[in-house]
């Protein structure tokens, strides 16, 4: 489905071809807010197109490299090897923090747990917990469905965990195959952006969660803890774009700092910069 709403946009907003079309690559995240925000950029932007693809921050960031992307969405920093590469060839980077994105641990709904703390999440992720029974009391097997790690999430979710994932997490192309995985796998766990959540999804449960055990756990379906940065999993969403290309991609960026781009951004599930409580 969602590689058919690519094709589409591809059809619909790539019909020029010519140097006008924005192109925008990178983050499996942000591609459905991206999608949404371009639509509506277009009906009144008639003449500028624009074409949206994800295949995770590390392909948006290496397509702005290469000249085969405007735009490098990217749900992680820039990391010094990628600056580098940049600076070799001669090319000044700019960059545009649009929105903040909560990422969400989801299992199946019958999953007999509503919150779970980071400690247990890193025992979990890394490997060092082989079955569910030091949480549940149960011996069901866990069965780990993650980012492939050029997915900016990937790196995230590692990072602020502090692990080095388990030899046995199965990596997926995107947020929707993990979704689809963990409904029909009922000792599953996994992780997405939470805007793939934020309007129910039949099947997946999302858990709170919380740091010390003294601590109230948090939804990152909870907009005002996410707004309080109270929420352990959040972050912010990152545009890369060379610095002498900004003219062509301003209207773009423009219209997401827009009253209407930043109300697209919060009825998606994403939480726009500078809003307030």
């Amino acid at each position: 489905m969602r590689y058919s709403i690519f094709l589409l946009l591809f059809l619909l907003f790539s019909c020029s071809h010519n140097d006008d079309t924005i192109k925008i690559k990178g983050s499996d995240t942000e591609v459905n807010l991206a999608v949404q925000l371009a639509e509506s950029f277009h009906q009144t932007n008639s003449e500028v197109f624009v074409s949206i693809s994800g295949g995770g921050s590390g392909l948006g960031i290496a397509s702005l490299l290469n000249n085969t992307a405007d735009i490098a969405n990217s749900s992680r920093s820039i990391n010094k090897v990628e600056i580098d590469l940049f600076k070799q060839r001669g090319i000044p980077i700019d960059s545009f923090i649009f929105a903040q994105d909560a990422i969400a641990f989801v299992v199946a709904s019958d999953f007999p747990i509503d919150s779970i703390n980071t400690q247990n999440l890193a025992n979990v992720f890394g490997g060092k917990f082989k079955d569910w029974s030091p949480i549940i009391g149960k011996r069901l097997p866990i069965n780990i469905y993650g980012r492939q790690s050029n997915s900016g999430t990937h790196d995230f979710v590692k990072k602020r965990l502090k692990i080095e994932f388990s030899p046995y997490a199965k990596q997926m192309n995107g947020n929707a195959q993990i979704l689809e995985a963990i409904k029909a796998d009922h000792s599953g766990i996994g992780y997405v952006g939470a805007g793939y959540v934020i309007h129910g999804n039949k099947g997946i449960k999302v858990l709170t969660i919380y740091d010390k055990e003294n601590q109230k756990a948090v939804s990152p379906l909870d907009a005002a803890m996410i707004r309080a940065g109270k929420y352990y999993f959040q972050r912010p969403l990152y545009q890369y774009y060379k610095s002498d290309s900004y003219l062509k991609i301003k209207p773009f960026l423009d219209f997401e700092k827009s009253k209407i781009g930043k109300k697209i951004i919060q009825t998606s599930g994403y939480y726009p910069v500078n809003i307030k409580p």
